[in-house]
């Protein structure tokens, strides 16, 4: 006689041999996405346990309401004890039809819907969309917008890679790293706001160029920003990388290894953690990326710690980019010259802060009635792209996002489809989790860095 029969013998007296098994009803069971699962009572339990495959499994959820899963992400665990012995990644809690919008709004109105994918490096989801647009228009931003556009990109990579250390110390238990993390962010948050008029979802980086050029004292501003953040970065060194409690916590979790990443298609800080120094900004420059100086971290540990590592370098590297472009900068126009295509074109910012100037509202709208109309088709139908595809990528913080837009002619995008660092690289979250313990899927998952709004877009 077994153990369960045994035990179920003692506490119930029912009969779990085979030929007892079939004198008495089941429990009810019913099928789910995640298995059959069993409505128990009394002594049914030892009659499902004494039919379970595994003794200690256990699948629980975790997820899509837990503050350790980067947002609305729901992950199903089988478990045997503390172990991970299967993991599947459930979206879709944050689906707000971003794309399907894009297609009935104008290119230009475009850029507000794919600001709001990724919302910790919306400047990142614009550029892809935007470069994609300008590739199909066959323009080219002029040079102090893509400079301009460099130096953006880059205090949002630094202000991203601070909340990956914010809140993936938080959910290890560092709530030192949290409030840190985020008084850092609130400078690039503050400085972003200065720059563009909004802290997050800004859509100032347009077809054609940009909104509007800086606000005057910008130069110093960020030149501010930039001594603040060389002086506490090193900080982080000293709270983390040298603490043996967060080393010990992060290294040798969530490996996976550069092949295990080509197969499954992933970027960003996850690639480079494996070895691979693959980095759009040096491997397929744009928008004269190809001109600074700067390095591309990596590392063959392929762990949560090397990836942990990588990210605050890359903050050094933002830091040395942002400098060179200051140096780099000249006077000149912010958006492409042509009328059919610049919008906002000639804008003078109302004391508001938001609207037109009254001055430049009297400009067209007594001066010339040609412009007044022009103005008007372009603000409410927008210009129009050539038809044609394109595929668009640059390098965000989480690594590669992509931007494929097809165009019929028309005012409207036909397709609007972005490739999103986030949705891609949480399929590596099985390989990474499973055979660890259930602590380190907090880990993995942190080490992702994934952004749900992205990946359900």
């Amino acid at each position: 006689m077994t153990t369960s029969e045994n035990l179920s013998d003692v506490t119930t007296g029912t009969d779990t041999s085979a030929e007892g098994a079939e004198s008495f009803e089941y429990a009810d069971s019913r099928d789910t996405t995640e298995g059959r699962v069993y409505t128990v009572s009394g002594g049914d339990w030892d009659d499902v346990v004494s039919d379970a495959q595994h003794d200690e499994r256990m699948v629980i959820n975790m997820g899509p309401q837990h503050p350790s899963t980067h947002g609305v992400l729901r992950l199903v665990l089988e478990m045997e004890g503390e172990t991970v012995t299967q993991l599947r990644s459930v979206i879709g809690y944050l689906h707000t039809g971003i794309e399907k919008n894009c297609e009935f709004r104008t290119w230009t109105q475009g850029v507000t819907f794919v600001t709001r994918m990724d919302y910790l490096a919306p400047l990142s989801t614009e550029m892809a969309y935007c470069l994609g647009v300008e590739k199909l228009l066959g323009v080219q931003a002029p040079p102090r917008a893509e400079l301009l556009r460099v130096m953006l990109l880059e205090i949002n990579r630094i202000g991203s890679h601070l909340v990956y250390i914010a809140t993936g110390g938080m959910e290890l238990g560092a709530t030192t790293a949290m409030t840190l993390g985020f008084r850092e962010r609130e400078e690039v948050l503050h400085l972003l706001e200065f720059l563009t008029g909004l802290r997050m979802n800004h859509a100032f980086i347009r077809p054609g160029g940009l909104a509007q050029d800086m606000p005057e004292g910008f130069e110093e501003k960020v030149t501010e920003f930039v001594k603040v953040m060389d002086k506490r970065l090193p900080l982080y060194d000293k709270l983390f990388t040298g603490q043996p409690i967060w080393r010990n916590r992060l290294k040798g979790v969530g490996v996976l290894p550069v092949d295990a990443c080509l197969a499954l298609g992933v970027t960003g800080p996850i690639l480079r953690s494996a070895g691979l120094p693959w980095d759009l900004r040096k491997t397929e420059p744009y928008s004269r990326y190809d001109e600074f100086e700067f390095d591309i971290p990596t590392s063959t540990d392929a762990d949560c710690w090397a990836r942990y590592l990588i990210r605050v370098e890359e903050m050094h590297q933002s830091l040395r980019i942002i400098k060179q472009v200051l140096k780099k900068l000249e006077p000149g126009p912010v958006m492409v010259e042509d009328k059919k295509i610049a919008w906002p074109a000639q804008l003078s910012i109302g004391s508001d802060g938001m609207g037109n100037s009254l001055e430049h509202v009297k400009k067209i709208m007594g001066q010339s009635m040609e412009s007044l109309i022009h103005h008007f088709k372009l603000v409410t139908e927008g210009f129009r792209v050539p038809a044609g595809q394109v595929y668009s990528p640059v390098e965000s913080p989480r690594g590669e996002i992509g931007a494929h837009l097809v165009s019929d002619g028309g005012t409207r995008p036909l397709r609007v489809h972005m490739r999103e660092p986030s949705f891609v690289n949480l399929q590596s979250m099985p390989a990474m989790a499973e055979g660890g313990l259930v602590a380190d899927v907090i880990a993995a998952v942190a080490s992702i860095d994934p952004v749900m709004g992205g990946v359900d877009r």
